[in-house]
């Protein structure tokens, strides 16, 4: 019985360190994973080896957003020899495209940057895409849209019909003005209007000042309207047509960068982020050869798009006019 139970409890005994050494040797695969993951994935702050070129994305809305701005300042310290702005989006708010802009402004005066347009820099993306000293556009991208917008819903027919009226007690006439509950008197108009007008005033002496346009092109090109890359060159909205290629060959040719200096994706997102865990994973997939399941995780990233359910204030937003 007495050596019964003593190999009982060598048996349990020698379980639990077979455990023990199960478990440790996952956690350091996995660390091993997540160490190699943060050394090559996009936007991990560790500088990889070699002369680089760092492509980052403006994609979407623009709204405020520190994280990117930080971002932003962590590759001006980084070792890369310049940033290509890839930027795809309609605009968005006026105070986060200034904060966009001022970012990049300042990424731009550490490294030689071009901006490239792939398919649409309207309004606030255009106020990002001014950030850099050259504009490369496709022949087909469309870019402009300098103006300022705002924007709000009026119910008042719709609260006669259904027999509600809204009451309020505010401090002056134009205290929450306009609210969507009553017309708009003279008096709040005029003063959304002085809004947009001096907002629109400081859109207009940016490009005015960036892209070095009298006062004649500009009034031709500030009207709300967007062109398409080919026109837009003849107006000097941008400077060449192409796509990366022809900023590569840019950089080259005018910052002495070599063509042939390989370029990394850089990401904007917090480097921590679910978003940037996702990539990470996917990264990880991609490595271990299992592309299907790299590519679907790289799928999820579409629930961003609830970021239109939540835009507010004064927009610099370029959307086509919907059909009759």
């Amino acid at each position: 019985m007495s050596l019964d139970a003593d190999a009982i409890v060598d048996r349990r005994r020698i379980r639990r360190k077979l455990t023990f050494w199960r478990v440790s040797a996952l956690a350091i695969a996995l660390l091993a994973i997540v160490g190699a993951g943060l050394l090559f994935v996009p936007g991990s702050g560790i500088t990889t080896p070699g002369a680089y070129i760092v492509r980052i994305k403006v994609q979407g809305l623009i709204r405020g957003n520190q994280d990117r701005v930080e971002a932003l300042g962590r590759l001006g310290r980084s070792a890369a020899r310049a940033v290509i702005v890839h930027i795809d989006s309609p605009g968005g708010t006026t105070a986060g495209s200034e904060q966009l802009y001022d970012a990049l402004r300042d990424l731009h005066s550490r490294k030689p940057m071009v901006v490239v347009v792939d398919g649409l820099a309207a309004s606030g993306a255009y106020i990002a895409a001014l950030s850099s000293e050259h504009i490369v556009a496709q022949e087909t991208s469309l870019v402009g849209s300098i103006g300022v917008l705002f924007q709000y819903p009026n119910f008042t027919d719709v609260l006669k019909t259904i027999g509600i009226k809204v009451e309020e007690v505010k401090s002056s006439p134009l205290k929450a003005a306009p609210n969507g509950f009553e017309p708009t008197s003279p008096e709040a108009r005029a003063a959304i209007e002085s809004i947009v007008l001096d907002s629109y005033s400081w859109f207009k002496g940016l490009v005015k000042d960036r892209r070095k346009m009298d006062d004649s092109l500009l009034t031709q090109v500030a009207d709300g309207r967007v062109f398409t890359g080919r026109q837009a060159i003849n107006l000097k909205l941008v400077d060449d047509l192409g796509n990366e290629k022809a900023a590569l060959a840019w950089l080259e040719k005018e910052k002495k960068v070599p063509a042939n200096t390989p370029v990394r994706d850089y990401s904007l997102q917090p480097r921590f982020s679910e978003l940037s865990f996702l990539h990470l994973a996917a990264w990880t997939f991609e490595a271990m050869g299992l592309s299907a399941i790299a590519h679907r995780i790289e799928e999820w990233g579409g629930v961003q798009a609830i970021e239109r359910l939540n835009l507010d204030g004064l927009l610099a937003l370029w959307h086509p006019p919907a059909s009759n």
